[in-house]
């Protein structure tokens, strides 16, 4: 099971999303109904909402590119390591995941926002998992993935 902690970083997002903790858990709980990967343990991770400034500096810092993105993902596992975790533990926590409000595409449009928060939250959790996307194989593998996950939570 997968369970995610929403923190809300910039109250702006109510505007376009009227309760994101409600929101997210609905889409929690469709994944988890469907994706039968991890059943016989919890894993946890945090997902901030916040602005351009906020993700900026974080990018800035941890990743020492001076500029704005639209999601980044902290995991706290490689791949290989929370394998041998999710083995040995019932409850992991994995990592964080920040999104930036002013990066989704068509904010003005309800549906088109809350696919645009989809892709991100999903593309951040999956990079929790371990996944990278630095060469074609690893990309394409990512991206089914997330196309699953996507079909599951829509």
């Amino acid at each position: 099971m997968i369970k995610i902690n929403v923190i809300l970083n910039n109250i702006i997002w109510k505007k376009y999303l009227k309760d994101p903790h409600s929101f997210i858990d609905k889409k929690i709980e469709l994944l988890n109904k469907k994706n039968k990967s991890y059943t016989k343990n919890t894993l946890i991770c945090s997902l901030l909402l916040s602005g351009t400034a906020e993700i900026k500096k974080l990018n800035k810092k941890f990743r020492k590119k001076n500029k704005s993105t639209d999601v980044l993902s902290f995991p706290f596992y490689e791949k290989k390591q929370l394998n041998n975790n999710i083995k040995k533990e019932k409850e992991i926590y994995i990592g964080d995941i920040i999104i930036n409000l002013n990066e989704i595409k068509n904010k003005n449009n309800k549906t088109k926002f809350q696919e645009g928060l989809n892709k991100l939250w999903v593309h951040g959790l999956v990079h929790l998992f371990g996944y990278q996307h630095k060469k074609n194989k690893d990309f394409y593998a990512m991206k089914k993935i997330e196309e699953k996950y996507l079909e599951y939570i829509n």
